[in-house]
């Protein structure tokens, strides 16, 4: 091979393997929002999981993305293992799609598909034809680059070195293994396969060696999965212990198939002058017929993804811990889904903060109204772990805003929220412990509230801990989260006055003593500044859905 074939074959790789990533990236970014909340809705119906897998492979162009998406959904909690099984089975039949595309002669139209997307790039003004731009410039430059590619490789069907590496992939274990290895490192199985249609466009490999690596390519693709789940719940392994199974089962039946069977020389006859559809129906034969002959037997893969990962003693939480937000969600910049991931990741460690702040702020007040010295060593306990929450979910949203600084409006302003209600209900449990601390002064210098003061402190309680559940509560709109805190926030100032003047009144009649009365004013400051931290939440709320 010459210089110049050598640096058209480069060039013809890298145009093909952008224009996947363009139309990807185009599309995330036109509709990966309405996408993400498919996943999210999922629901436990299998055909439904498939649909959506195939669904969103089929748009993103990669089948580890979506797998990846699927890891990560089940490590922050958004799906169940067993919901992950479909979508990673519509994910191997969607990423067909592309050897489908690439095997239709549309390589004279490709330089059209180029200028109709640069040209919604350059003279639109609006952001969603921009991104449809992508996906069309994307889809001509893929073809391009398979052009490139197929015509640099031509002069290799003349050299004899070449021609003997060919033929030993008629050797299966050879041929599965240069599939592996190949997608292993490029990390994407419809690039792999799209680069062998050119070779076999170029005449260089037929379909009876190239099957082999084509099945090797589905088992490589694993691989991105597999990285992704390190660092990762156990939980999320077993996903990619499922996507590795699923492939392992087609490769061994579909390698015996076509080693015993005439079933290659049948898909030849199929379309005989097109050696690019051939591995495309190769291809979609082997995830079609492995999904089908796997669907049934969906829950038997996760029984044995839990019997090759069973649960372990580490699996049980022990100390301070983020129980959905692992490092792995930040190795790309937005990539599909990652967004989802991490924000489905932060709203439910926010819940898990909230309901520890809900409980110190309940248990505070009942501590002081019972002067229960006994119940304070929980209370620290737990805000401990609050300040643990709050400084780790921090760290992460400030790690994540500028790992993706190029993150849209929306997006921002989503973990901009996050920010502020995780600082806020911080706050709140720091007053919560301010409020408990004064149990330990009433029990020291044996001072007891009155009755009517102690009525009144059980009034703070109850709307505390109902604007608490109502925040918390995820069926709620945004709006109305709003609407209920700020009417809250209004109710805890005009209670704070009233129980002032009442204190007040006490102190005049001798029923309060000036101590006593010291700390209930510390305790009103203290309630007071808890429902401004209400409305502060409310407020974030109501700029994105966390829901």
């Amino acid at each position: 091979m010459s210089v110049s074939n050598f640096l058209g074959l480069l060039g013809g790789l890298a145009l093909f393997l952008y224009g996947m990533q363009m139309m990807g990236g185009g599309l995330e970014a036109a509709a990966g929002n309405r996408m993400r909340g498919i996943l999210e809705k999922l629901t436990s119906n299998r055909f439904l999981g498939l649909a959506v897998g195939a669904g969103i492979t089929a748009v993103i162009q990669s089948s580890s993305a979506t797998t990846v998406m699927a890891v990560g959904f089940v490590n922050s909690g958004m799906l169940k293992l067993q919901q992950a099984v479909w979508v990673i089975m519509g994910a191997n039949v969607g990423t067909t799609i592309t050897g489908q595309l690439i095997a239709l002669d549309v390589g004279m139209y490709a330089p059209l598909f180029a200028f109709i997307g640069v040209a919604l790039i350059v003279f639109t003004k609006g952001t969603r034809p921009r991104h449809w731009g992508q996906v069309v410039a994307g889809l001509g430059i893929l073809f391009i680059g398979m052009e490139m590619m197929s015509g640099a490789m031509m002069p290799l069907r003349d050299s004899p070195a070449f021609i003997e590496l060919m033929t030993n992939f008629k050797n299966p274990i050879i041929g599965i293994f240069a599939g592996m290895i190949f997608t292993a490192v490029i990390q994407s199985s419809s690039a792999s396969v799209g680069i062998l249609q050119a070779l076999a466009m170029s005449g260089l490999i037929g379909l009876p060696n190239a099957v082999f690596v084509l099945f090797g390519q589905n088992i490589g693709t694993c691989i991105t999965a597999l990285l992704a789940s390190i660092g990762a719940s156990r939980n999320a392994k077993r996903t990619t212990v499922i996507h590795m199974m699923f492939n392992l089962f087609g490769t061994v039946f579909f390698t015996c198939v076509c080693v015993f069977t005439p079933f290659v020389s049948v898909v030849e006859s199929w379309t005989p002058n097109n050696a690019a559809a051939q591995i495309a129906n190769m291809h979609t034969l082997f995830n079609v017929v492995t999904t089908l002959m796997l669907l049934p037997f969906g829950t038997y893969m996760t029984r044995i993804a839990r019997m090759i990962l069973p649960e372990t003693e580490a699996e049980k939480s022990v100390g301070f811990h983020l129980k959905y937000l692992n490092d792995f969600e930040l190795s790309s910049e937005m990539s599909f889904g990652s967004s989802a991931i991490t924000a489905s990741g932060i709203t439910r460690e926010l819940q898990r903060m909230g309901v520890m702040v809900r409980a110190n702020v309940e248990q505070a007040f009942a501590a002081v109204m019972k002067i229960d010295v006994t119940s304070l060593e929980k209370i620290e306990e737990r805000e401990e772990y609050i300040d643990f929450l709050n400084k780790e979910i921090l760290k992460y949203i400030s790690r994540f805003l500028a790992g993706n600084a190029g993150a849209n409006p929306e997006e921002t302003a989503k973990f901009t929220g996050f920010f502020r209600i995780c600082a806020n209900l911080e706050r709140i449990g720091d007053h919560a412990m301010n409020i408990a601390g004064y149990t330990r002064l009433l029990h020291k210098n044996r001072i007891d509230f009155s009755a009517y003061a102690k009525g009144e402190i059980r009034e703070m309680q109850k709307i505390c801990v109902e604007t608490m559940n109502e925040i918390m509560r995820t069926e709620q709109s945004p709006e109305d989260v709003l609407s209920f805190v700020t009417e809250s926030e209004k109710k805890i100032d005009e209670m704070t006055e009233r129980f002032r003047g009442h204190q007040m009144d006490r102190m005049s009649s001798g029923v309060c003593s000036g101590e006593a009365c010291v700390l209930y004013s510390e305790m009103l400051t203290d309630f007071e500044r808890i429902g401004d931290h209400f409305l502060n939440i409310g407020e974030a709320v109501s700029q994105f859905d966390i829901q």
